[in-house]
């Protein structure tokens, strides 16, 4: 018996798919930021309906800025108070996980918070 390793000569099949393609449109920024903006929760979405909260893409960024910044200081789940609203979010999975207008929020007592960020705009 040949104790040499016989190489085959058969190229190996390459696969392509589309989301390796896609991946490469996307700029290195558009997937920073996309990865850092807040979520909502489908519990969010349900609550901001129902109580008429209202958010617009300029307070959203602030927010996701806000946000983002308490991150980087060790704060995972804050309490974010607006104007009329006030948000709870998980920092460390960027989901906004409740939301409740100004009068809600003044009877209640929140829990496993360690940051409040206070936009009152």
């Amino acid at each position: 018996m040949d104790p040499r390793i016989h190489q085959l000569h058969q190229p190996l099949p390459v696969t392509h798919t589309k989301k390796a393609s896609q991946q490469s449109n996307v700029s290195f920024k558009e997937a920073l930021n996309e990865a850092s903006s807040l979520q909502i929760s489908k519990h969010a979405k349900k609550r901001m309906s129902e109580r008429d909260i209202t958010i617009n893409d300029s307070q959203w960024r602030q927010i996701t800025n806000k946000v983002n910044e308490a991150k980087s200081k060790g704060v995972t789940d804050s309490l974010v108070v607006l104007k009329d609203s006030a948000l709870v979010v998980s920092n460390k999975n960027n989901t906004v996980i409740t939301a409740l207008n100004k009068e809600e929020s003044n009877d209640h007592i929140f829990t496993n918070i360690n940051g409040t960020i206070i936009l009152d705009q």
